[in-house]
């Protein structure tokens, strides 16, 4: 009895580890299932680490001087979704678990940081374009009170690195102010 109860728990749980994503010599940051959406490769460009440049914009309309970060990407949950850490100059850290929903189309960008604890994330949302751009939506209000978004951008997203903008942006897009930039270059160690 003992035997048989070991076999159906071993096959039991094979049958939930059918895909393995784990880090290994020849896929250090995962790779994805090929069970998921297409678009799980979005990311794609940026799995792996890179070297990066963050600025912010400050009360005045200047920005603050650059300030050093890693930024590293991996699959996870399987090779189902993606997830980001950032690591400052300044030891703070931040990520976000990125998961694209096919019954909605689109990703769902659940950030996180240790300056800033929250009981519940702030959730973006959106798409990578024709352009190959992925943007990401955030209601927000403007410090005035004009309805928006924040607006995430990945941009110039080739192999050597990517740069991304966060910007508050009204309702019809046609008022844009970026209070934050990062510019990154691929590791390659």
């Amino acid at each position: 009895m003992k035997a048989l109860l070991i076999v159906f728990f071993l096959s039991s749980f094979c049958s939930f580890s059918q895909y393995e994503f784990t880090s290994s010599k020849d896929f250090p940051f995962g790779q994805p299932n090929p069970e998921a959406p297409n678009q799980i490769t979005d990311y794609a460009p940026m799995i792996g680490s890179c070297n990066c440049t963050s600025t912010k914009r400050n009360q005045d309309g200047s920005w603050t001087d650059p300030e050093a970060m890693t930024w590293t990407w991996k699959y996870i949950m399987n090779g189902m979704a993606v997830q980001d850490e950032t690591l400052k100059s300044d030891g703070s850290h931040s990520g976000s678990i990125r998961q694209y929903i096919a019954d909605s189309s689109r990703w769902y960008v659940h950030w996180y940081s240790s300056k800033t604890p929250s009981t519940k994330f702030p959730t973006w949302e959106g798409n990578k374009q024709e352009n190959g751009n992925i943007v990401l939506y955030r209601e927000q209000a403007a410090p005035n009170g004009t309805e928006g978004f924040f607006r995430l951008t990945f941009y110039d997203i080739s192999k050597t690195g990517y740069k991304w903008v966060g910007e508050w942006v009204d309702k019809s897009e046609s008022v844009v102010f970026p209070t934050w930039k990062i510019d990154c270059v691929r590791d390659e160690n």
